[in-house]
């Protein structure tokens, strides 16, 4: 008897971090906080028909993410079987995510997308997020293998990218000559 390959399932690994992505407002108190992730409504308000797996790695503002953290984001990427994975992630620290990220060797094959939001999911229309994450669903199965920031509208090479504190856009670095 002859066994057959199993052809291997093409899917978006998508990893939830946190970040102002995933806040929920509390109206009495005004604080923002974490309860469970907004990806799989957001896809399926979005009709989304791809292959995706969604797993919560951790729900916390970028901010507080540790070197540990940071190290669970890496390992999970490299044990994946997916060669496409879309990161949610905190805006504030996302550029040392992926610059750890593009320093393992065992990630070469593979195209990241990180993104994120500068307002919650949960505050509706005014929210960027609908838009970078279906952006980043696009990057991630279109882009060669590498890591990169996608947020609004486009695309960075994670070494090539800062988030300007002054306009809350990312935009390209600025090279000296």
């Amino acid at each position: 008897m002859q066994i057959l390959n199993k052809p291997k399932r093409k899917f978006i690994q998508v990893y939830v971090t946190g970040g102002t992505f995933d806040k929920e407002y509390n109206f009495i108190t005004g604080e923002l906080f974490f309860k469970d992730t907004h990806l799989t409504s957001m896809f399926d308000r979005g009709r989304c028909t791809l292959d995706i797996d969604v797993k919560t790695l951790m729900m916390i503002d970028s901010l507080e993410m540790s070197e540990m953290d940071r190290e669970n984001i890496v390992r999970n990427c490299e044990f994946c079987s997916s060669n496409m994975i879309l990161i949610t992630h905190g805006t504030d620290t996302m550029e040392i995510t992926a610059q750890s990220l593009a320093q393992s060797d065992k990630l070469k094959d593979k195209t990241i997308v990180l993104t994120g939001a500068m307002i919650p999911y949960a505050f509706g229309t005014s929210s960027d997020g609908f838009f970078n994450l279906g952006n980043a669903l696009a990057f991630v199965q279109v882009l060669r293998p590498g890591v990169y920031i996608s947020m609004n509208g486009r695309f960075f090479n994670w070494d090539n990218v800062h988030k300007n504190r002054e306009t809350g856009y990312f935009e390209y670095k600025v090279k000296m000559a």
